[in-house]
């Protein structure tokens, strides 16, 4: 595990994968990423410990001082995500089909 290099302040945080009791979680500010770190699961809430939550937290002194799931940024970003792939895996028109 590894503190969080960032200044104190709120952050969004996506939970990128949780393995081994230890989650990957990225931070971002004004759309911004701006860091990464290595958690204990357990510090996140229990709702958030998955791929692709969102959460709104706080940094302290280079640690976790506060986590709330956000349920909404978590599904709108989800269906964003799909629908980016959606419109990625349709085949383009061959000369054949115009």
């Amino acid at each position: 595990m590894t503190d969080i290099e960032l200044p104190d302040g709120e952050y969004t945080a996506v939970v990128d994968s949780v393995e081994d009791g230890l989650a990957t979680v990225f931070f971002e500010r004004g759309g911004e990423e701006v860091g990464n770190a290595v958690l204990e699961a357990a510090r996140l809430p229990a709702d958030a410990r998955h791929a692709d939550a969102v959460l709104s937290v706080t940094v302290r002194d280079g640690v976790l001082a506060s986590a709330s799931y956000d349920p909404e940024s978590t599904a709108t970003r989800a269906d964003a995500a799909q629908d980016r792939f959606d419109r990625l895996s349709k085949r383009p028109p061959s000369d054949d089909d115009t």
